[in-house]
């Protein structure tokens, strides 16, 4: 269930990131790709546990690490989106996944000529705005003012800490502009077709298991597994 893989680096090299992955070389293979920053601490469970049930249903999940990120000893900083896009795209070779799975801000480097789904996909624009609008508010609390054109001009110049987040300048100026974009081989889910706000709005990590069987369950459907998708995580 848990071990590396190799992810490509730039300028040839790579590096060994955690896996969880459930492998039993069936027919259906999902690639995931989880949220990011914050929103990847909120959501962490729900993902691994919406996993699980895929797998009881006969499907074959795999979450890889990107370089940068949870345990990689690479620095983040040193991350750029198109890094992250080849990272995707090399997980889906190497556990030749036949679709995928965005969550959040995953769907902004989802290969895009694998079918599958988009849950509550978030745009970067969007997702840098409230880290801005998070670090603004702690300024604030410190006796500092921070203005959001200030820090937008820093980051694409130097890079900029959001959140504990170290953001280089390469990746901030690519999020900054990064959108999903429409398509026409992935279901977009909404947070409604699982019930409830999304745990990405609540103040600290937390589960809600219903929301990962409704999660699994539309996956399952569309695959037209059979097996119930509803149990223990």
């Amino acid at each position: 269930m848990i071990g590396t893989w190799t992810a490509p680096l730039e300028h040839g090299q790579t590096a060994e990131e955690l896996l969880v992955s459930f492998d039993r070389s069936r027919q259906c293979r999902v690639l995931v790709l989880p949220a990011w920053f914050d929103e990847a601490n909120k959501l962490r469970r729900l993902t691994v546990a919406a996993m699980r049930l895929l797998d009881e249903a006969g499907i074959d999940c795999f979450l890889p690490d990107l370089p940068g990120c949870n345990e990689s000893l690479v620095p983040l900083d040193k991350q750029t989106l198109t890094a992250w896009r080849a990272a995707a795209r090399a997980a889906c070779e190497a556990f030749t996944a036949t679709h995928v799975l965005a969550i959040r801000s995953g769907a902004l480097i989802a290969p895009a000529d694998l079918p599958g789904w988009r849950y509550a996909a978030q745009s970067g624009p969007k997702q840098l705005r409230g880290m801005i609008r998070a670090r603004t508010l702690a300024a604030r609390e410190d006796g500092r003012e921070e203005s959001r054109e200030e820090l937008m001009d820093r980051g694409r110049r130097d890079g900029l800490v959001l959140a504990g987040w170290p953001l280089g300048a390469t990746f901030f100026a690519e999020f900054a502009e990064a959108e999903a974009g429409a398509s026409q081989i992935r279901q977009d889910i909404a947070q409604s077709a699982l019930g409830g706000p999304g745990l990405w709005l609540r103040a600290e990590p937390d589960h809600d298991q219903a929301q990962a069987e409704a999660l699994a369950r539309i996956i399952a459907d569309s695959l037209g597994e059979g097996r119930s998708t509803e149990g223990e995580a």
